[in-house]
């Protein structure tokens, strides 16, 4: 599938993995996001089980009734407030999709498929035991 507009030069057509990309690269941008996550390895392909550079990872692009739906499958980092991380990538995705593609997207749904510990964050003594002697 792909949007499509016609103006008076002839028409634009953006396949969904461009919308996918561009999506996905703004979502992983968020404060509060520590990666994105498989959709399965069909829908992401078996490329993107072993790439870290897979941008559209986790994405999915529809249309429903004529609008433009993105989805996003993303894991956040513990301590985050969830609920503001999700509406900051929903803005920051439309947004971007405005912006650089002169995309109107109806809906941004964040599914929070993980929550992570950063590299270099978190206490120090997670996972060892305190030895009393």
């Amino acid at each position: 599938m792909a949007v499509q507009w016609t103006n008076e030069w002839g028409t634009v057509r953006v396949f969904d993995r461009v919308v996918a990309v561009v999506a996905g690269r703004a979502a992983a941008s968020c404060y509060g996001l520590v990666g994105m996550a498989a959709r399965s390895p069909l829908k992401d392909g078996i490329a993107g089980l072993f790439s870290r550079d897979h941008p559209e990872r986790g994405v999915e692009v529809r249309t429903e009734d004529g609008e433009l739906v993105v989805d996003l499958h993303v894991v956040v980092g513990y301590g985050t407030k969830i609920s503001e991380v999700a509406h900051n990538v929903q803005q920051h995705v439309r947004y971007t999709l405005q912006e650089r593609l002169g995309l109107d997207v109806d809906r941004v749904n964040v599914y929070v498929d993980d929550v992570r510990i950063a590299e270099g964050e978190g206490d120090s003594n997670i996972g060892r035991q305190d030895v009393v002697r």
